[in-house]
């Protein structure tokens, strides 16, 4: 009898269930009261993994960030309400939002380390030359190259493990600066060590083709903001995208007011001679300068945007592979290059190398028709002479240190340049 009653009421509870099952879907407003945290939002989202690039890891850059995307802790500008799509995938770049507490939000820059296109045609000559098939595993074709059973068998990161990569920052290595990108790899726990001992294969394998593909996030762990570097904070990654603090181009500056184009002039200065001269004793230039390189924060504050064409030399150390041994090439050196690119020789860098870039490709077009003669006309006389200075350092030095006289005064002291006021009103240093 007792069982009989027992069984009964289970019946009873499970109709009652059912009821209040149907009820509830009945009466939407009152399915959203019962469960507040349902996460139905988030299935109106077309976030995949292959926009993230996720689904080409371990040949992927890391995967640290992932939650805050899924979570909607990082949203895409696009993302406006919930019924809106992923901005297109074959973008270089994004404009976003991060949040740590749902609250205040603040504005990144989500990119890809190079184009989607490039990224395609990296995936398809990782499996036809290694493979001979127009699809493959990529993880499993690059696991079984020379290189990475190297790297595999390695205790630490030493020049002959990255020898041939096309990275300008690998160019010239030296042993301080890899043991600094393993002990500073941020897609791991911090171990704080120069051995890999605490790195997995599948950290082996993203660090790789980091170094591979496009260096820039790697600089930016190694050299961080908080210590002083003029690059943009790294937050974290997903698949094949990176997410770092937020700047706006140099270009976006072109039409600036005087006093803001002479205030970012000597910024850049600024830059290019702490690149040449820090604690470190590391000398770092550029390959290559265009409107993208250089960014500017909201308060004014110029920053290294795009840290991919910088190379670095050691100054304390000296680079440890001679030019005859970096010819060795394989399918890591031509992930984003053609394989039959030479490289610069180490050589051959010297250190007003990317002063003469900026005179030649930057300054003008910020400081052109600016000024009141005859001061425009003397900043136009020391741009050419800086551009013209290949074969004469003492000739850029002079020049650069001419135009940053000149261009002191012409700077202004107000709530525009957050980053320096009020400090300037009580500083002779502005």
């Amino acid at each position: 009898m007792g069982r009989w009653i027992c069984c009964l009421c289970s019946r009873v509870a499970d109709s009652l269930m059912l009821l209040l099952v149907l009820a509830l879907s009945c009466n939407p407003s009152t399915a959203a009261t019962a469960s507040p945290s349902a996460p139905h939002i988030k299935l109106s989202y077309s976030f995949g993994r292959t926009f993230l690039g996720l689904d080409k890891c371990n040949a992927c850059i890391g995967t640290s960030i992932c939650k805050k995307f899924f979570k909607e802790e990082i949203r895409f500008d696009t993302w406006l309400s919930s019924h809106l799509k992923l901005p297109p995938s074959y973008l270089l770049s994004y404009s976003g939002n991060y949040t740590d507490d749902a609250k205040s939000w603040r504005l990144v820059d989500i990119t890809r380390l190079t184009s989607k296109y490039q990224h395609d045609r990296a995936d398809k000559r990782i499996c036809t030359s290694l493979l001979k098939t127009k699809t493959c595993s990529l993880e499993r074709a690059l696991r079984r190259t020379r290189r990475f059973q190297k790297w595999l068998r390695a205790k630490r990161l030493t020049p002959d493990l990255v020898q041939g990569l096309s990275s300008p920052m690998l160019r010239c290595p030296s042993q301080r600066l890899l043991d600094r990108i393993v002990r500073r790899y941020a897609e791991v726990p911090d171990a704080g060590s120069i051995y890999m001992d605490h790195l997995t294969d599948r950290d082996k394998l993203r660090l790789l083709y980091t170094l591979s593909v496009n260096s820039h996030p790697i600089l930016l762990q190694i050299f961080p903001d908080v210590e002083g570097w003029p690059f943009p904070r790294y937050l974290g990654s997903c698949g094949r995208l990176v997410v770092s603090a937020s700047t706006q181009p140099l270009r976006d500056f072109y039409g600036a007011a005087p006093e803001v184009a002479a205030d970012l002039a000597l910024q850049l200065l600024a830059v290019l001679r702490s690149m040449g001269t820090n604690d470190l004793n590391y000398f770092f230039f550029f390959t290559h300068v265009d409107a993208g390189t250089f960014g500017v924060f909201s308060n004014g504050h110029l920053f290294i945007r795009d840290a991919s064409t910088l190379g670095i030399i050691d100054k304390e150390e000296g680079s440890q592979l001679i030019d005859s041994q970096q010819e060795y090439k394989d399918i890591f050196s031509c992930l984003t290059v053609d394989c039959q690119s030479a490289f610069v020789s180490c050589n051959s860098i010297r250190e007003k190398h990317s002063l003469v870039m900026v005179c030649q490709e930057l300054l003008p077009k910020l400081l052109k028709g600016k000024f009141l003669q005859p001061v425009q006309e003397k900043i136009d006389s020391f741009l050419q002479h800086c551009a013209d200075g290949l074969a004469d350092d003492q000739g850029v030095n002079e020049a650069i240190a001419k135009l940053a006289e000149l261009l002191k005064p012409l700077r202004s002291c107000d709530s525009r340049f957050a980053y320096r006021y009020p400090d300037c009103k009580y500083s002779d240093k502005y």
